[in-house]
């Protein structure tokens, strides 16, 4: 006979559904199947069943629940819901009202109400749905309990319950809302312009339709020229994002070495002058930066009167230039807060691995490839993700210095714009906003792609208890 230890037996009878500890009885399921008359009237009158089973107050909420999503479809939600299959489609029209003798306008339909409407209607939709479930299962909770020989929990019950073993209750429905309609409905009503003509472009700004995966194959096309744009545009911000990483990262990391050194004197001193430029508010020292590297600015009317230079240096004029200014202004912004990350790090390395290191004759050169940098990189992983990200979306530094110039002629974008500075134009100053939709959809996909693959092959994913 086969020989079964009990962890394996314990396991496989709750793959079998014979025990499971947290798994409740009333779920929609059973209320279905074994619901009497009262819990399965719930399914149409909510709350009937708490009715019945003296539950007045729970009841009474699950009923007036129903009755306002069902004045609120009548009123404007079923409405708003028909319009989102075509957006609208009526014009203002100009009217001559002869009483007055005058042209009147009569309003025609605002697309992106429209939307904004149906879009919100749905979200009600889907919280009654869940409402509902809640009413379904609570009126089958009461039916189990009386059947069982069990006290049916009263009102204040419930309320007890919330302080208690339903702390949870208490807690989350607030915050979820919370994340539902300032996170979850915005996102959702961003995303869908990015299926629709909304844009200057044909005068779409009032009334737009439909338009599927359009924006997204006039994008990513080669041909055109916003897909052109989209291919250069994404191509340096990938080169910006790992120079301003990686760059920031190494030479974080030396700084933070030499001053941690044993023979480095006055440290907290020498970490005080790096750390100022932190102190300093970000957006101050980048627009101090911008006005010093003008063509008239400070640095090149220094410069051409010590007889350096002849003519203006092209800091923000010229495309390599301004590439350069921006990735090493960055590295002056962002080194002094790499440098403190790594110092903590650094302090909390053992010793006792350094000495040990030094007793087999390994030279410092030896110690930090082998010892410190793969200590580094298995703590800082995930902060290297987290900044690689930020700068992919690192709009100050990029708008406040150059402002995404210099600009070609015809292009909607400069030669130092990220996708961020891109859709900030796209939106603000040229009411692109189907497109400028797009391209936020594929910077969320491609820093999702990066961080999931990046983070799932590191260290600090695969071996989270212990360094290797």
């Amino acid at each position: 006979m086969e020989q079964v230890s009990a962890p394996a037996l314990h396991s496989r009878k709750k793959k079998a559904g014979k025990i499971n500890h947290f798994a409740t009885p009333w779920t929609l399921k059973n209320a279905a199947a074994k619901g009497d008359w009262k819990t399965r009237l719930s399914f149409l009158i909510m709350g009937f069943g708490n009715f019945a089973h003296k539950q007045i107050v729970k009841g009474a909420v699950f009923l007036a629940g129903e009755a306002a999503f069902i004045g609120f479809m009548l009123a404007s939600g079923g409405h708003a819901m028909s319009m989102l299959l075509s957006l609208g489609g009526k014009a203002q029209q100009k009217v001559w009202n002869e009483a007055k003798g005058i042209y009147e306008y009569a309003a025609g339909d605002n697309s992106l109400l429209i939307l904004l409407y149906g879009i919100a209607s749905i979200a009600i939709v889907v919280l009654f749905a869940l409402l509902w479930l809640a009413s379904v299962k609570s009126c089958y909770k009461a039916q189990y309990q009386q059947e069982h020989g069990k006290h049916v929990n009263s009102f204040a019950d419930d309320v007890k319950d919330l302080f208690d073993t339903n702390l949870q209750g208490l807690l989350m429905p607030l915050p979820l809302i919370g994340i539902f309609a300032f996170t979850l409905l915005p996102l959702i009503f961003m995303i869908s312009m990015a299926f629709t003509n909304y844009s200057r472009e044909g005068d779409h700004l009032i009334l737009f339709n439909w338009v599927g995966l359009q924006n997204f194959g006039r994008v990513l096309s080669f041909g055109g020229n916003i897909g052109k744009t989209f291919w250069s545009v994404l191509g340096w911000t990938l080169i910006w994002a790992v120079l301003a990483t990686f760059l920031n990262y190494i030479l974080g990391m030396i700084l933070a070495l030499i001053i941690n050194r044993k023979d480095t004197k006055i440290k907290g001193f020498w970490r005080f002058c790096f750390v100022l430029s932190v102190a300093v508010p970000q957006f101050v020292s980048l627009l101090i930066m911008r006005t010093m590297l003008q063509p008239n600015g400070a640095v090149n009317v220094l410069l051409q009167e010590a007889g350096l230079i002849s003519s203006p240096l092209p800091f923000f004029t010229d495309a390599t230039w301004a590439r350069a200014t921006v990735i090493i202004i960055n590295l002056w912004v962002g080194i002094p807060f790499t440098m403190l990350q790594v110092t903590g790090i650094l302090q909390n390395i053992p010793k006792e691995l350094y000495e040990a290191a030094k007793v087999d004759g390994a030279n410092s050169v030896v110690i930090f490839f082998k010892i410190t940098l793969p200590y580094m990189l298995f703590v800082t992983t995930p902060y290297l993700i987290t900044t690689f990200t930020g700068n992919i979306n690192n709009f100050n530094v990029i708008y406040l210095l150059s402002g995404g110039d210099p600009v070609p002629v015809g292009m909607t974008a400069g030669k130092t714009d990220l996708l961020v500075t891109w859709l900030y134009k796209l939106t603000v100053d040229q009411q692109f906003y189907d497109l400028a939709s797009v391209i936020g959809i594929l910077t969320f996909v491609i820093m999702m792609v990066v961080a999931l693959v990046t983070y799932h092959r590191s260290g600090s994913y695969n071996n989270e208890e212990a360094f290797r």
